[in-house]
């Protein structure tokens, strides 16, 4: 089942406040960026976080799902409505992600 965008767009809505926020759909679902790395994604409907320090700290009842059959383990996001929470949680998360890959230059050929 993929993710109603009518979901997303809430998801999205409510990480405003955190500023540099945004997302992209990959096959039927939607990762979710804060400032450029990966923080997780939006999945069958609920908001998944990987699972770094921060944000077991910040959740530490929270619940482990998996985002696909074969996934690793990413912490579900139940505070979707308190917005101060999800700005405390991208920002608390941001050191600890990887940083993103660098894109591959396409060879243009001779």
């Amino acid at each position: 089942m993929a993710s109603r965008r009518e979901y997303v767009n809430f998801i999205m809505e409510q990480l405003k406040e955190a500023g540099d926020v945004s997302s992209r759909a990959m096959m039927g679902e939607y990762v979710v960026y804060y400032r450029g790395k990966v923080v997780g994604g939006i999945y069958n409907d609920r908001f998944l976080v990987k699972a770094v320090e921060s944000a077991k700290k910040l959740m530490p009842e929270a619940a482990y799902e998996r985002p696909y059959e074969g996934a690793k383990e990413m912490i579900l996001v139940d505070d979707v409505d308190n917005r101060e929470f999800l700005k405390k949680l991208m920002e608390a998360m941001y050191d600890e992600l990887p940083a993103p890959k660098p894109k591959k230059k396409k060879d243009k050929g001779v």
